[in-house]
């Protein structure tokens, strides 16, 4: 078996005061394609963020190993350096830097090269072309007034010229009509195919993965990995749904919070009452 790219060896993360990832481990190796699924709230995205490390994110336990170095300590530009990519669920703007000037400066600074301007522009040009993106693009404020579906095409065009080890995909399907979808699924084979790096997947759809063989699929639950698979796990949960997934434990914790809240509901709504009443 391969070494491992990616080691997540039992990684707890909080934020503020709230844990949210709980003794999460998974290993994926160079090459591998693995997505990551769960309803919302379950801390997909916090897992992608805790990869990629973001301050707001504490490891509070667990390590991080990423190309054989521990890399949990390690600033998020050390990682970008290493061949970590992280795209967003919700791509910011940018106002003041134009999309071709973030993704040279980009490459300048993960590669510590010069990136010289000629093949730089052809390449540029060649990945907007697959991505079906109007050059005009390029000369645009980062992200400002792109529509969804072109700063999602932005984000993996960042992809195609950064060319990462590991490439974790955050919700990239989010708000993508049929055709914006499988224009970037291509754009993300076209990455596996031209670099053989790694892939984490977060999403709830299977219609980014058309294009992509997968090779493991996981299951996160509130802060928990609570099953995994093969590819055809996929489509079991497409057609299905989670729940036959989740541990007894979780279900049972989940109804006492429910229970929970709808008794504050109720004690709050007869607060509300005995006060109104006592105002007339």
């Amino acid at each position: 078996m391969a070494e491992p790219l990616l080691s997540i060896q039992n990684i707890s993360t909080a934020v503020g005061e709230k844990q949210i990832l709980k003794d999460v481990s998974l290993d994926i190796a160079p090459g591998e394609v693995h997505v990551l699924m769960g309803p919302n709230g379950a801390g997909k995205s916090t897992l992608g963020y805790t990869l990629m490390g973001s301050p707001e994110y504490a490891v509070t336990g667990g390590k991080i190993i990423f190309g054989g170095t521990d890399v949990t300590a390690e600033p998020a530009d050390r990682r970008a350096k290493a061949g970590m990519f992280l795209s967003f669920q919700e791509p910011l703007e940018v106002p003041g830097i134009s999309l071709e000037s973030f993704v040279r400066s980009s490459m300048q600074q993960v590669t510590g090269q010069k990136v010289k301007l000629i093949p730089f522009a052809k390449e540029l040009e060649r990945c907007m072309d697959l991505l079906k993106m109007n050059r005009s693009y390029a000369e645009r404020d980062l992200n400002v007034g792109f529509s969804g579906g072109e700063k999602k095409k932005s984000e993996i065009l960042q992809l195609l010229m950064l060319r990462p080890r590991l490439a974790i995909l955050d919700e990239t399907d989010s708000g993508l009509d049929v055709d914006a979808c499988r224009i970037v699924s291509q754009g993300i084979r076209e990455y596996m195919d031209s670099t053989g790096g790694s892939l984490l997947i977060i999403t709830h759809s299977a219609r980014i993965l058309e294009s992509l063989h997968v090779d493991r699929t996981h299951i996160m639950v509130k802060g928990r990995l609570v099953h995994s698979g093969d590819g055809s796990l996929v489509q079991t949960i497409t057609e299905s749904g989670f729940d036959q997934f989740i541990p007894q434990d979780i279900k049972d914790e989940e109804r006492k919070e429910r229970l929970a809240a709808a008794a504050k509901a109720a004690m709050d709504a007869a607060k509300g009452a005995a006060v109104n009443g006592g105002l007339k």
